[in-house]
């Protein structure tokens, strides 16, 4: 008797989507192998979903619906950004390789059009051009995509080399010793204050954030002179 497939849906290949990124990354990731984890054939997988590039604009596309749900829409241009700057990294940060997938598809599934028309909202009260309001958004949104992005890329790294650390840190500070004053003396200074283990914490998120819209609101002050 031929064994039977066991029944999924849209919502379990999502579910189990995300537990795939989470345990091998996006490197990794195939419809094979979610259909191995799925405990089905991979010819099924296709019932739902044409392809992998479309299964990952789902996926982007839910983590789109999941912001906008978060986001508190409140205050001035700044406060609704910061807001926005602070509920994306949020959301980023709780599924794996989510930023991965909003930097490899485009916005055509209606909630990453909702994510990205909101987004620019934030700027429509401004007196800036509609071409600078959308350059200050994306800029920001890249901000946010990198920083979650590269502390995701950071603890990856170190989790694969957790071992090695204290022999890694100790070869890193006699390289540093031996290098001169001119070539490595501000970082080596850096590093051995403990200054690069700020990297990816909410201060040094927060600066940034605050940076940029600095930089925004210089911008709004030279149009209006």
């Amino acid at each position: 008797m031929k064994k039977q497939q066991p029944q999924i849906s849209e919502d379990k290949v999502l579910q189990t989507s995300w537990e795939l990124l989470g345990e091998e990354g996006i490197e990794k990731f195939s419809m094979r192998r979610l259909a191995d984890k799925l405990g089905i054939q991979a010819p099924s997988l296709y019932w739902y979903f044409k392809s992998k590039q479309n299964l990952y604009q789902r996926l982007a596309n839910q983590v789109s619906k999941i912001i906008l749900e978060e986001f508190r829409s409140e205050g001035d241009w700044k406060e609704q950004l910061t807001e926005f700057a602070v509920t994306v990294r949020s959301v980023l940060s709780r599924y794996p390789c989510s930023t991965q997938l909003m930097m490899l598809t485009l916005p055509l599934e209606p909630d990453m059009i909702r994510f990205t028309n909101r987004m620019l909202l934030c700027m429509e009260s401004t007196p800036l051009e509609q071409e600078k309001k959308l350059q200050a958004v994306l800029t920001l949104v890249n901000y946010v995509f990198y920083f979650v992005l590269d502390n995701y890329q950071h603890q990856r790294t170190y989790a694969s080399l957790k071992d090695q650390e204290v022999l890694m840190e100790g070869e890193l500070i006699r390289l540093l010793d031996s290098m001169s004053e001119t070539d490595a003396g501000l970082f080596r200074r850096m590093f051995k204050n403990g200054l690069f283990e700020l990297v990816g914490t909410d201060g040094a998120f927060e600066f940034g954030l605050k940076l940029i819209l600095l930089g925004i609101e210089q911008v709004i002050k030279e149009r209006e002179k």
